[in-house]
């Protein structure tokens, strides 16, 4: 083979690549993850920085985290998302999108609420601001997820779900930065109305990718016992699958080594002696490079290795990665194990982000995406933010920071442990829903 032939071949390798992630279906994930990530990211340091600048004490302060906790309840009220049509728009647009557009809007009037009011002058008004965001942003979050989750092919889970990542960190990025970036100048009344557009990335996306052909229109509830059967039918299908109270506590119990090891990195960084600058190189930019690489390269294993093995990875360098901080808290103050280690979590992290939620979406039957999605990700989430945060400090203080990492590594064991179990018991394909599997095409 000539240089000339080496080169088109490489060139050819890099366009096969990336041609899955520029269809229109994961692009268009891409769009629903900024609309996703914008609000979460207003309610979480950009609050924080803004309530700080007009002087609030920092017990009010914190007390405003309260509001992202409607994300871990947002369950609740996912079955009227599913089967709720409506009235006008939802004959337009269809439930989707008709959803879509509404809760897009809802978000962009709590966003001007919240930035209207003054917490100097009244804070009451910003308490009011959080709550509907918090509301707006996770309902908003519900739809998101349901149509992304029908829009994308099973083949397409894994693209998409990096594409969706991608997404939501660029919508905190760009909320973060133009909010800052106008308060900076201005005000931050100014900064909150300048991040409104984002909140239309994903129905404007939508308009051009129509509604999800895999969505099954549910039947309008005309009693209350039907609207019960609403919230009942999606568990009664999930818990009817085979080992599906195994998959239930593989859900509950494969991040709680990751996210109390996450936790107190800061602190460790800090009891290091790591200055800001040094912290902002080698936590954040770093982290956050290593981070894209991962979501991009989890994208890959997941078409090329499937969903099973792809996943089973992911669990392993999660897990593996808790013992590079182990080595930095051994190590001490060195830039360069810095770099390693939160470049090896974060890079782990991003492949494990696409993975595992790319499962999570195969969880789901298409019949009852938003509500399952909404309960599956809540329960992925609940039980490292309720009970790992309270012991993380105690477990520190009592045995240091380098057997507490090892501590880590070794509570993300029976995650692993579990799902090869799983996948040598043919679980996984036996609970897999609607959502992963393939529909057959017409004769």
């Amino acid at each position: 083979m000539s240089q000339t032939e080496r080169v088109q071949a490489g060139q050819g390798s890099w366009v096969d690549g990336l041609r899955p992630y520029l269809q229109k279906a994961p692009l268009t994930a891409l769009c629903l993850g900024i609309s996703s990530g914008f609000p979460f990211a207003l309610l979480a340091a950009t609050l924080t920085n803004r309530l700080s600048d007009a002087g609030i004490e920092k017990k009010s302060i914190s007390a405003f985290a309260l509001a992202l906790l409607v994300y871990s309840f947002k369950w609740v009220w996912a079955p009227v998302i599913d089967r709720a049509r409506l009235p006008v728009i939802g004959g337009l647009l269809g439930q989707r999108r008709s959803w879509l557009w509404m809760c897009g809007i809802a978000t962009a009037l709590a966003v001007l609420v919240l930035g209207l009011a003054d917490p100097a002058a009244n804070i009451q008004s910003v308490v009011v601001g959080a709550i509907l965001l918090g509301f707006a942003g996770a309902t908003f979050d519900i739809v998101i997820d349901a149509y992304r989750i029908e829009l994308l092919k099973p083949e397409q889970l894994g693209i998409g779900s990096g594409m969706s990542q991608y997404g939501w960190r660029l919508g905190a990025f760009f909320a973060a930065s133009i909010s800052l970036a106008v308060a900076n100048v201005s005000s931050w009344t100014l900064g909150y109305i300048a991040c409104i557009p984002l909140a239309f990335a994903g129905p404007i996306a939508s308009l051009f990718a129509g509604e999800p052909e895999r969505h099954h229109i549910p039947p309008p509830a005309r009693s209350f016992g039907e609207a019960l059967g609403g919230v009942v039918a999606p568990l009664k299908d999930f818990f009817q699958r085979q080992g599906a109270w195994l998959v239930l506590l593989f859900v509950l119990i494969h991040k709680i080594g990751d996210t109390i090891a996450n936790l107190m990195i800061r602190d460790l960084l800090v009891t290091l002696g790591f200055t800001k600058p040094e912290i902002l190189a080698g936590d954040v930019w770093v982290g956050f490079l290593a981070l894209l690489a991962g979501i991009f390269v989890g994208g890959i294993l997941y078409a090329r290795m499937g969903m099973q093995r792809s996943v089973f990875v992911s669990l392993i360098l999660m897990a593996v990665s808790n013992l590079s901080f182990a080595g930095l808290a051994a190590a001490g103050h060195n830039m360069p194990m810095l770099a390693f280690a939160v470049g090896f979590e974060n890079f782990a992290s991003g492949i494990g982000g696409v993975t595992v939620v790319a499962y999570l979406s195969a969880l789901c039957d298409l019949r009852f995406t938003a509500t399952q999605f909404a309960l599956l990700s809540a329960a992925a989430a609940i039980l490292g933010r309720f009970i790992t945060g309270t012991t993380a400090g105690a477990l520190i203080e009592g045995m240091g920071y380098v057997d507490f990492y090892l501590l880590t590594t070794v509570l993300a064991l029976p995650g692993v442990l579990l799902f090869w179990w799983m996948m040598r018991a043919g679980l996984i394909d036996a609970s897999v829903g609607s959502a992963g599997v393939e529909e057959p095409q017409d004769a």
